[in-house]
C-alpha cells in the first residue's frame, strides 16, 4: 500500500510535524506539506523521510491559511493507495483524496473555542476584517470536514469539540512520543517550558510566576513562524531576568535540558493534548500544568504532577512547596505515567486502523 501524509506546513518543530514525520517515516510515506523547511526533518531524527513541497506561503495570518488552504484544496495526487491527512488546512485536500483518514489534531481554534479571545488582540479594523474571514472560513471548514471518510482525534478533550463543532464522531488514539530518547540525569535548579511562543500558551503567566520568584528559574524553550504576530506579543511581556528564551535547540539539547531540569511549566488554554508533559515524565520530571484540556488526560495529580488553577498564585506556591526530595521521588511514578503514550502503542492503533480501512 503506498501511503501520503499531508500536514499543513513543516517549518517549525512542533508536536503536529513530529506526528506527520513518525507517520511517514514508520510507514514509508511521503510527506505532502508547504513551507517546507528542508533542514527540519533531519534536525528532528527522520532524514530518510521524502518531502514534498507544494510551495511557500504568504507570510502574515490570515493570508497565510488561505494560501495554505488554497494550495491543499488544489493539489493532486492520484497516485497513492491511502492518504492519513492531518492539521486545519491539509484538510482541503480531502475531498480529491480518498480513501483517507484524518487525524484531527483539533478543530481551528481560532475559528471556534478560540474566536473572542483572538478578537480581543486586534484594532477595530483588523477585528472586522478577521470577523469577514471567520465568517467566510468557518462553513468552508466544515464542508472540507464532510469529506473525511474517517476522523481520529489525539485527545478526548479533541474528541469532544469535534462532536461539538463539526456534529461527527471521532476515535481517539493519543500522538506518539518516542520516550525511549528520554533519561532522567538529575533534579537540577532550573525549571523548564517547551512551548511555541503565543498568547494561546499563556507565556505572560509563565513570565508573572518567576517575576514573583525571583529566586528561581525559567528556561523557556521554542519559537514562532515568520510572519506571525507572536514578535509583538513577545515584545510586550518583556520577560524577567530569572527567565532565559533560548528559541528553537536540536533534539538533543532538549533531552539534555529536560533531564537536568528541576520540573516542566506548561500553561496552555484548554491544551488539544500537550506532548511536552509526556516528554517531561519520560525524563522523570514533575509536571506543573494548567487544570484543563489534555493535561487532565496524561498528569496523574499528586503523582506525576500537579493541576493548577491558571493564576500566578497556585504555580508559585506550589514551586515553594516542592523541595528537591519531593521532585526526585517522582521519578519512578512519571516514567511508568509516559509508557502509555509511547510510539510503539500510537503506531500499533493507527496500523490497526488503517487495516480496517483498507481491508
Amino acid at each position: 500500500m503506498k501511503l501520503a501524509v499531508l500536514y499543513d506546513f513543516l517549518e517549525t518543530i512542533g508536536g503536529g510535524e513530529r506526528v506527520a514525520l513518525t507517520l511517514a517515516d514508520h510507514f514509508g510515506a511521503d510527506l505532502i506539506t508547504t513551507n517546507a523547511d528542508p533542514t527540519l526533518s533531519s534536525r528532528t531524527g527522520f532524514p530518510g523521510v521524502n518531502v514534498i513541497n507544494l510551495g511557500q506561503l504568504r507570510s502574515r495570518p490570515p493570508l497565510k491559511q488561505i494560501d495554505a488552504a488554497w494550495k491543499f484544496s488544489r493539489a493532486r495526487f492520484p497516485k497513492y493507495d491511502f492518504y492519513v491527512i492531518l492539521g486545519n488546512w491539509a484538510v482541503y485536500a480531502t475531498r480529491n483524496h480518498h480513501p483517507n483518514l484524518y487525524y484531527c489534531l483539533t478543530p481551528t481554534r481560532m475559528l471556534y473555542d478560540q474566536r473572542d479571545a483572538v478578537m480581543q488582540r486586534l484594532g477595530p479594523m483588523a477585528r472586522l476584517a478577521a470577523r469577514l474571514w471567520m465568517g467566510f472560513q468557518r462553513p468552508s471548514d466544515r464542508r472540507a470536514i464532510a469529506h473525511a471518510d474517517r476522523i481520529v482525534a489525539i485527545s478526548q478533550n479533541v474528541r469532544r469539540r469535534v462532536t461539538r463543532y463539526y456534529r461527527r464522531e471521532a476515535d481517539v488514539v493519543y500522538p506518539p512520543i518516542a520516550t525511549s530518547r528520554f533519561r532522567f540525569q538529575e533534579v537540577g535548579d532550573a525549571w523548564l517550558s517547551v512551548s511555541r511562543l503565543y498568547p494561546e500558551k499563556r507565556i505572560d503567566l509563565q513570565f508573572e510566576i518567576f517575576r514573583q520568584l525571583p529566586r528561581e528559574k525559567l528556561i523557556l524553550v521554542g519559537g514562532y513562524a515568520a510572519g506571525d504576530r507572536a514578535a509583538t506579543y513577545l515584545g510586550r511581556l518583556k520577560p524577567p531576568p530569572n527567565v532565559t528564551l533560548v528559541g528553537e535547540i536540536s533534539d538533543d539539547a532538549l533531552v539534555d535540558l529536560y533531564a537536568t531540569c528541576r520540573g516542566l511549566i506548561t500553561t496552555a488554554v484548554d491544551e488539544d493534548f500537550g506532548i511536552t508533559p509526556v516528554e517531561a515524565m519520560s525524563s522523570g520530571k514533575c509536571v506543573l500544568a494548567t487544570d484543563e484540556g489534555g493535561y487532565r488526560e496524561t498528569v496523574v495529580e499528586g503523582k506525576t504532577g500537579f493541576l493548577l488553577p491558571p493564576v500566578p498564585n497556585a504555580f508559585t506556591g506550589k514551586i515553594q512547596e516542592l523541595d528537591t526530595a519531593t521532585l526526585r521521588s517522582m521519578r519512578g511514578a512519571c516514567i511508568a505515567r509516559a509508557q502509555s503514550f509511547d510510539e510503539s502503542v500510537f503506531l500499533q492503533k493507527m496500523r490497526a486502523l488503517l487495516s480496517s480501512a483498507t481491508s
